[in-house]
């Protein structure tokens, strides 16, 4: 039987796998388009171009995210109950003591963003407030610390990084062989004809790939975020029959969208069949299951 520690252990093996991967992949596509337009100029333009915006998005990504949610600061007066729960698991998972915001909506969820422990910060629904025990608010709470003290806002930056990456590359290189680079071609060897095809199946497929890789990359840590929560409160089945709840909530979140939906503990928008490779996030069902398939020692 899986223990918390062991679960812990195998999922961030997974995550480090997958990035190492997602790398590896970035820089194979890189080397066919370069080679393809004989030129690894625009992938200095591409590098520096996505490297700029991506540190500006890491820096001010809270506030975005909170903006977009139409969330508000909560304060020790506002709700002392609150306030205490996620004093108490910050102070036993040795982190600093992030903000509290709230969104008002009845639906279910939750979710933490912030560059760093020290600028972490986390968001409740009013839903999600009202409606659940104790023992499984503070399942979510500590399954929404855990993304902060595991570093999860880092990880994602850098994986969005890459997938703006190759969808970046991938679009310049459609433009360059639309507009000119397909001339001259008799004079081509057939090595560059293979590798002009091969970079035109590319520029199609890998922002399709990248993003996949994104999504499985995201679902890896849920799952280490729901292990780890659940070594925080040393009560897998809080967090549990919390997912349990949040499953059986019909109700979508009006304030999430695309950009923001992996962040929450949950996919916030309901009655939509999706793919499991498309999936931000792992099914519940299976998160409950590995939950309940923990133990203590």
């Amino acid at each position: 039987m899986a223990t918390l520690y062991n679960q812990y252990d195998k999922n961030i093996r997974l995550t480090w796998f997958y990035i190492t991967l997602f790398l590896v992949f970035v820089i194979g596509v890189g080397y066919v388009f370069a080679g393809a337009m004989q030129s690894s100029a625009i992938l200095y333009i591409a590098v520096a171009f996505s490297v700029l915006t991506s540190v500006a998005s890491y820096w001010w990504s809270d506030r975005i995210v909170l903006l977009m949610s139409g969330a508000h600061e909560l304060t020790f007066a506002d709700n002392k109950e609150i306030y205490r729960l996620v004093e108490n698991l910050s102070i036993t998972a040795g982190l600093p003591l992030p903000k509290i915001y709230i969104i008002e909506d009845s639906a279910l969820n939750a979710f933490a963003t912030g560059r760093d422990p020290k600028h972490g910060v986390i968001c409740l629904t009013t839903g999600i407030i009202a409606r659940l025990e104790k023992t499984e608010l503070e399942g979510v709470i500590a399954h929404e610390l855990s993304h902060i003290g595991n570093r999860d806002t880092l990880v994602s930056t850098v994986v969005v990084i890459l997938v703006g990456f190759v969808a970046l590359l991938a679009d310049w290189f459609r433009h360059w062989a639309w507009y000119g680079g397909n001339r001259d071609s008799d004079n081509k060897s057939q090595a560059q004809v293979i590798l002009m095809i091969a970079a035109v199946v590319l520029s199609i497929l890998a922002p399709l790939a990248a993003m996949l890789i994104q999504l499985a990359i995201s679902r890896k840590r849920e799952s280490l975020a729901d292990a780890s929560g659940a070594l925080l409160t040393r009560y897998p089945e809080g967090l549990a029959r919390a997912l349990e709840k949040i499953a059986g909530d019909t109700e979508p979140l009006e304030a999430a969208n695309r950009a923001t939906a992996h962040l929450y503990i949950a996919n916030p928008f309901k009655g939509k069949n999706v793919a499991k490779l498309f999936l931000t996030h792992p099914p519940i069902e299976e998160r409950i299951a590995a939950l309940r398939g923990m133990e203590i020692k």
